[in-house]
């Protein structure tokens, strides 16, 4: 089997080094070109057989038409999309093999997978709280990753993440509802990534955690992901991390 050959965006960036620094020691794959901004994406993508992008949502566009002109694999672990770059993800995967999710840590996905079961279980007796910190750079917030876990308690409960989230409280909020999901983002330092769920009840509490201290974490993940999608010989498809860990 050759080595797949992997397109990094954002390659001068922390994320982009930590993406190539795995590429490079992944014995399968070889991080074979990179860009940064003003760099030619036309030229460098016809050399690679994958892109993994964790930059910003204004690049998302142009890298989206670029993969899909080239029928490259698209791995994307870039947040804070709006509605009208979700929709063209999703349009693209029509034609190309797309990964894309909020978190490539196969940790993180972990606790995905035990935040909807420990929800299952807990039923509706206790509060649910979803606590974020990210370094004092993270644009947008919550995190991506954040709003996934309040998607899944969301889903778990019948709830519904626009309607019943509550982004931090200030002022006289009135005392918390039964239905309430409180989700808060926290920011400083050079923090990668702590994520907790917590489960409240009278006499009674349960929290999941996980901390990232290293951007390879999710580096390695992204690598994974690209190279399972080559493994399986998907042409087109919108997956995320659960389909690459086989968790669905």
């Amino acid at each position: 089997m050759s080595e797949l050959k992997i397109l990094v965006t954002g390659c001068r960036g922390r994320m982009g080094q930590a993406v190539t620094e795995c590429s490079n020691q992944d014995p399968d794959t070889v991080a074979a070109a990179g860009v940064d901004m003003g760099d030619d994406l036309d030229v460098a993508i016809k050399k690679c057989d994958a892109v993994i992008d964790f930059t910003l949502p204004g690049f998302t566009r142009e890298l989206v038409e670029a993969a899909v002109k080239h029928r490259r694999i698209l791995v994307m672990g870039t947040t804070g999309h709006d509605d009208d770059l979700l929709a063209l993800i999703k349009d693209a995967s029509s034609t190309i093999p797309i990964v894309h999710a909020p978190n490539f840590s196969v940790g993180v996905n972990t606790l995905f997978w035990l935040t909807a079961k420990a929800t299952e279980i807990l039923g509706k007796g206790f509060d649910l709280e979803v606590v974020e910190m990210h370094h004092r750079h993270k644009k947008d917030s919550p995190s991506g990753t954040a709003r996934r876990l309040a998607e899944i308690l969301a889903e778990a409960r019948n709830l519904s993440y626009e309607k019943d989230c509550r982004h931090g409280r200030f002022g006289d909020v009135g005392a918390r509802t039964d239905d309430e999901i409180g989700v808060h983002a926290l920011r400083g330092g050079d923090v990668v990534g702590d994520h907790t769920v917590v489960y409240a009840a009278d006499g009674e509490r349960i929290e999941l955690t996980h901390k990232a201290s290293s951007r390879n974490t999710f580096a390695n993940g992204a690598v994974r992901a690209a190279k399972w999608v080559s493994s399986q010989g998907h042409t087109s498809g919108l997956y995320d991390m659960q389909d690459v860990l086989g968790l669905r």
